[in-house]
């Protein structure tokens, strides 16, 4: 009998990928609100693992921003039908009450993800990368990038992982 598509993934595809992150991460998270300006450096810890029945791949994590706390979540899936990795992103400061719809391609190392966010009175809505990098086994980074409605982008985070 031949392996599904999914089975086959979870061998040496996106999900097998996604599922090495799996565990708990210490890290640094920095910062920036204007273009290569950092207005903050602080720890950050992350645990990811995956759910249901190793289909997607949860990392959440908690850290400060400017000496407060804050945390997020991000729930990240391959799609196999549609060869598109997803992401939906929630934390208690980039993202106030919304969540953040993003969709994007494997990287060769990881996978990168694009949406967009606005709120009443922003005439077009902004984009936001996010970039997961797979360095090893016991590393990867975290980067987003705001890009204006013209097109012009700036670094906004970075976190790097080592796992603990």
């Amino acid at each position: 009998m031949s392996k599904s598509k999914f089975e086959i993934s979870k061998e040496n595809g996106p999900h097998h990928r996604l599922a090495a992150l799996v565990g708990s991460w210490d890290g640094t998270t920095r910062t920036w609100f204007e273009k290569d300006i950092l207005a903050d450096e602080s720890p950050m810890r992350a645990r990811i693992f995956m759910v249901m029945d190793d289909r997607f791949m949860h990392y959440e994590y908690e850290g400060t921003l400017n000496g407060k706390p804050y945390g997020g979540k991000m729930l990240w899936a391959y799609d196999l039908g549609n060869e598109k990795c997803q992401c939906s992103w929630v934390d208690s400061f980039h993202m106030g009450t919304g969540i953040l719809q993003s969709e994007g391609h494997e990287t060769g190392n990881g996978f990168a993800v694009t949406g967009k966010y606005g709120w009443i009175g922003i005439p077009e809505p902004w984009g936001w990368r996010t970039e997961l990098e797979i360095i090893n086994s016991t590393q990867f980074i975290i980067r987003a990038y705001n890009i204006s409605p013209e097109g012009d982008e700036a670094k906004a985070t970075e976190t790097i992982y080592h796992r603990i």
